[in-house]
């Protein structure tokens, strides 16, 4: 078995467990500050909307000498020196090695055309090679009505898919607050770091919320497994059965979310980094942002917030008094472990290891769960008899001896 599977084999079975559910107040901190983070970004710097939202015109010219990276420096130039956009800058970037692309904001067909020709004459292309594209602003109007009501339809479907699968309405609360942290702290990252917000960049959001959805559905399977009839018990509360299937979809959520990044990191890579700027750049971006902030919220976000919804009802609140007052009682009985070989006189048994027996000097389950030392001996103890020995009848009698083979008397001779 490998390491990694060998550490998922004891977050399962319980015999390593990470503390997530317990420290939830350390995640919230940490997710407020990143929210602060993401909304001052937001409001301070704004989003950087592409032309399809704002409107405007959309040059696309090749470059037939140099590298189109070289060139938009000149193009930029160019465009600004025609007088045309007044005191607007345009914003040219390259698409793949060897086109460019220019935006620019609403012009009139006079001043489209001397941009055209502005940047034919730079490039030495004739004009006829140019292309371009007039965008109205109400058009990007349009689509930012139609992704806002696509998300809300979403999360309102997202509630109600959850309620009818679990039959538990923390749940969806639980499952809306997680992907509403990812959308807020996904626009943050493009706020705060300029990316432009395109139309593929809203269908890579849409996407990485049915991911993030996947996974908190998942754990949540989980937990519901876990505390099926816990409430008639008395050996672990609600929030330590959920940590527990945390821990259990744990290696589960990191494998799943290593598989997806890698591909997307391969996309963004190619799409940035030799394409340009473009639609496959745009979608892999909200893509590689989302499944990480997804994964983190599955995890830290999504089941400590439903623990702590849960641990409010009167039933989880007798659950956890009647679990501390057996732990309590438990270990009252048990009692201090004295020191030293007199130790194991009258000592009860305990449950052997996976090997069959509790190694000397070793730990041993107490009858609280917890582990127990148990003292080591220089030699081995044994035990009472219920009744006195005696020796047998024939100790007195003589015992009679073999002699060496070299000394004895073969039959039929000596006679």
């Amino acid at each position: 078995m490998s390491r990694l599977g060998a550490v998922g084999h004891k977050l399962y079975t319980g015999e390593l467990s990470l503390n997530f559910v317990g420290r939830r107040k350390l995640w919230y901190l940490i997710s407020a500050v990143v929210l602060l983070i993401a909304i001052g970004a937001v409001v301070l710097r704004g989003l950087n909307f592409s032309i399809e939202f704002r409107g405007g015109v959309d040059f696309q010219a090749p470059v037939t000498s140099g590298s189109a990276q070289a060139a938009i420096p000149g193009v930029r130039t160019a465009v600004a020196d025609t007088g045309v956009l007044h005191s607007a800058e345009p914003v040219v970037t390259s698409i793949g090695s060897n086109q460019v692309r220019v935006e620019t904001p609403p012009l009139s067909t006079d001043e489209i055309a001397k941009a055209r020709t502005a940047i034919a004459q730079h490039l030495k292309v004739s004009e006829g090679q140019i292309d371009y594209s007039s965008i109205g602003p109400t058009w990007g109007a349009q689509i930012t009505d139609k992704a806002l009501l696509s998300l809300g339809v979403f999360l309102v479907l997202v509630m109600g898919v959850i309620w009818l699968y679990f039959r538990e309405w923390r749940m969806s609360v639980s499952g809306l607050v997680a992907l509403l942290h990812d959308v807020a702290i996904t626009v943050g990252i493009y706020a705060l770091v300029g990316f432009d917000v395109t139309p593929a960049t809203i269908i890579g959001v849409l996407t990485i919320l049915g991911y993030s959805l996947y996974d908190t559905v998942v754990v949540f399977d989980k937990v519901r497994e876990n505390t099926r009839s816990i409430s008639s018990g008395s050996r672990w509360t609600y929030s330590e059965a959920a940590n527990l299937a945390v821990n259990q979809t744990l290696v589960r959520s990191i494998n799943t979310s290593i598989i997806a990044l890698l591909p997307v990191a391969g996309i963004l890579f190619v799409g940035a980094g030799l394409l340009g700027a473009g639609t496959l750049k745009d979608l892999s971006l909200a893509l590689f942002i989302g499944i990480a902030v997804g994964t983190y919220s599955s995890i830290f976000i999504a089941t400590p917030l439903l623990c702590d919804l849960k641990e409010r009802e009167p039933a989880m609140r007798a659950l956890a008094r009647r679990v501390e007052q057996r732990r309590a009682g438990a270990a009252k009985s048990a009692g201090p472990t004295p020191a030293g070989p007199t130790a194991a006189v009258g000592a009860t048994s305990t449950a052997p290891n996976a090997a069959g027996e509790e190694p000397a000097g070793g730990e041993a389950p107490g009858a609280n769960g917890t582990r127990q030392s148990v003292p080591a001996t220089s030699r081995a103890q044994g035990r009472p008899v219920g009744r006195p020995q005696s020796t047998s009848r024939s100790s007195g009698r003589t015992q009679p001896q073999r002699k060496p083979r070299s000394s004895r008397r073969p039959k039929g001779h000596g006679r």
